[in-house]
């Protein structure tokens, strides 16, 4: 019993170090005050009806979005892919092409950005959306990478082979059987891939230009220029967002265990 309350503690503190900050600022979303601090003199939406009114804000989260949902698409196709095949025990130096592809999880986002922008900028993509897509794919693929490989380690390679043996072609064997059930990873690197590129500041200031600020890009200039409110409102809608779509993937999972 010691043992399993010193590990639950421990855990509660982990925990409560993690979301500390969160909890520090989050509430300040909703203060009628013009600056952060505390105590909040009265509860108010202000902030929030600044971020859907005022233009800047408002165009930062649209392009957040239509970003968000490209860089999502094309790195969990792409991340996908790239774990299907290293699922090949066939292929040589596999573990270095697997460390090549989380690359971009340790390469500082400075030198990252820096060439994205020389090797975009030779394609005429910076300053465009399709640019902005691809360089924040870039950060994000190896998060689906990630996930889609651990679902698929858990997938008996057996129902693959018994589908085989019973006429199924390769496509149809990967559509009725091993996307399913690696879809719960599939759908997690989604989601990691899409916060991903919300969050994602560094690489945006490199390869995008005015009409592709992002809502964290425009938090960043906006802690350069005033500390307002709107940006503590802009973190409780980032949050937000992405608690609710993994509480989805989470159900969406749990459903799918059910009808199995």
């Amino acid at each position: 019993m010691p043992m399993k309350f010193t590990k639950f503690a421990f855990a509660s503190l982990t925990i409560l170090f993690l979301v500390a900050p969160l909890i520090a600022i989050l509430p300040l979303a909703f203060t009628s005050s013009v600056i952060l601090t505390y105590p909040i003199p009265s509860w108010s939406l202000r902030w929030f009806e600044e971020l859907f009114t005022a233009d800047a804000w408002r165009r930062a989260i649209v392009n957040s979005f239509i970003i968000g949902t490209g860089t999502t698409l094309l790195a969990t196709v792409l991340g996908t892919a790239a774990s299907l095949g290293l699922r090949n025990r066939l292929i040589f130096f596999r573990g270095t092409i697997r460390t090549l592809f989380l690359l971009p999880m340790v390469v500082p986002a400075v030198v990252l950005g820096v060439g994205m922008q020389v090797l975009l900028g030779g394609f005429g993509l910076t300053n465009s959306y399709a640019g902005v897509i691809i360089a924040h794919t870039v950060v994000a693929v190896p998060f689906v990478v990630v996930s889609v490989s651990g679902a698929l380690a858990g997938i008996d390679r057996r129902v693959e082979l018994a589908a085989e043996s019973l006429g199924a072609s390769p496509i149809t064997v990967f559509r009725r059987v091993t996307l399913p059930l690696a879809m719960p990873g599939v759908l997690s690197g989604a989601v990691l891939a899409f916060a991903t590129s919300l969050d994602e500041v560094v690489l945006t200031l490199f390869v995008a230009g005015p009409n592709q600020r992002t809502l964290a890009r425009q938090m960043f200039s906006s802690i350069r220029e005033n500390i307002s409110p709107a940006i503590a409102a802009a973190a409780f809608l980032f949050i937000t967002v992405t608690v609710v779509i993994g509480l989805i993937v989470i159900l969406s999972n749990v459903m799918r265990a059910r009808r199995r």
